[in-house]
């Protein structure tokens, strides 16, 4: 299992400097990914939980890509109607360029209505839209020259170079908890990437429902590579919490359970929605996850202790 981290691209803290030093921090601890979020508009609604500024995670990883040497670089997750896509193809496969071959490209089909509505994207249209546009980068990725027809997008012999290092595109993790976004991992990722679940739901809920599309649609299992909440508190919580939260001890039984279903990542995500992230909050989570490589997971191994 490999193990990465949310960096807080947003708020009052996020600088290009201190988006380098986290992922430089995080490079050298073995981590295996930094990864970022994405809005476009920072509606009252979104504003809410990700203060401004809020910086873009596609320049973010391109910036990234020249600081870094090997780390992967991933989006968790970029919201796909928001988008030509096109033009997400484009920009994602000259960041794997630029990176040689280290992205990952998170996409789900967002939440926010009225980041929706400035973007002048219907809202209630936002899966259909979602999986017409993740199809239509994945032609973008594979042909030099592409094509496609669809109702809500089309295209004709666009030539789409440079194309993706990775062949036939970076490994698209598909975030979301409702039935159409679990069809559309099983249907066109390579990983579902759930966020913020409990283990009980990720069991009795998510994983069940993500096997039985899977058996309608006669297609594998995709993987699964879930983002947890990475909050420390000082007394064990109890039943309802997130996996992620709660003791070290907790914590490194979550991790545990994921490996024990098979998860191949798992992102850890030291931001909380709302969060103003004040003075000291960053080398607060940086020590957080230094001690989490020196005492609960093997980086280098890809196992828990």
């Amino acid at each position: 299992m490999k193990f990465g981290v949310n960096l807080p691209n947003y708020g009052p803290e996020a600088t290009p400097d201190a988006l380098a030093g986290w992922a430089l921090r995080v490079e050298a601890m073995g981590y295996h990914y930094v990864m970022v979020s994405d809005h476009v508009a920072l509606t009252p609604d979104v504003r809410r939980l990700f203060p401004a500024p809020f910086y873009d995670p596609f320049a973010t990883l391109a910036w990234l890509a020249g600081v870094t040497g090997t780390v992967g670089l991933g989006t968790t997750v970029a919201i796909l109607p928001y988008r030509h896509p096109v033009h997400t193809a484009r920009i994602a496969a000259n960041i794997d360029r630029f990176s040689g071959g280290r992205l990952v490209f998170g996409a789900a089909a967002g939440w926010a209505a009225g980041e929706f509505d400035v973007l002048g994207v219907p809202y209630r249209e936002r899966g259909a839209i979602s999986d017409e546009y993740l199809a239509a980068v994945k032609a973008c990725w594979r042909d030099e020259v592409a094509s496609f027809d669809g109702a809500h997008v089309s295209f004709r012999e666009v030539h789409t170079g440079p194309l993706p290092v990775q062949r036939p595109g970076p490994p698209v993790w598909v975030g979301g908890h409702s039935r159409g976004a679990l069809r559309r991992a099983v249907r066109l990722g390579d990983a579902w990437h759930p966020t913020s679940v409990s283990g009980a739901w990720l069991l009795g809920v998510g994983l069940p429902m993500l096997r039985r599309i899977a058996e309608e649609h006669e297609l594998p299992v995709p993987g699964v590579c879930p983002r947890v909440k990475l909050r420390v508190t000082p007394r064990p919580l109890g039943p309802g919490r997130l996996l992620g939260e709660g003791t070290p001890a907790q914590i490194a039984d979550d991790l545990g359970l994921l490996q024990g279903l098979g998860a191949r990542a798992v992102v850890l995500d030291p931001t909380y929605p709302g969060d103003r992230r004040k003075a000291g909050r960053t080398e607060r989570d940086l020590d957080v996850l230094e001690a989490l490589v020196k005492e609960t997971i093997d980086v280098d191994a890809g196992t828990v202790r």
